[in-house]
């Protein structure tokens, strides 16, 4: 089975802790299966579960950045607010959308650094 950076996380505290998957899903309120589409990378973490997850294993500063991290890595889906957008913006954001099935690694990685590039601006 592979595992989301969430699923590794996660399957690292429960055998420090010596837990089951079930005794994680009970303790966040889903199913066992919910929980296993989450780690297995087939849903997103949801947002609540960092501090549940940060009480109930009293998750050091560290851990918890490690945590939000492998959260932030794990993501299938993302959303955008373009409320405060211009148009060329809105476009562009629009047209990644659609042919970001179709982009490379070495586009990624060109797109990437231009990323980077204007952030450091």
């Amino acid at each position: 089975m592979s595992y989301s950076a969430f699923g590794e996380f996660m399957r690292i505290q429960r055998i420090r802790h010596h837990e089951v998957m079930g005794d994680v899903a009970k303790l966040l309120g889903v199913s066992t299966p919910f929980l296993s589409a989450v780690e297995t990378g087939k849903k997103n973490v949801p947002s609540e579960w960092v501090t549940v997850i940060t009480e109930h294993y009293a998750l050091t500063d560290e851990e918890q950045a490690e945590l939000k991290k492998a959260i932030e890595n794990s993501k299938t889906q993302v959303k955008l607010n373009l409320s405060g957008s211009s148009a060329y913006q809105r476009e562009a954001a629009l047209q990644f959308a659609r042919s970001f099935d179709n982009i490379d690694e070495d586009t990624a990685k060109k797109i990437m650094a231009l990323l980077k590039r204007s952030g450091d601006n």
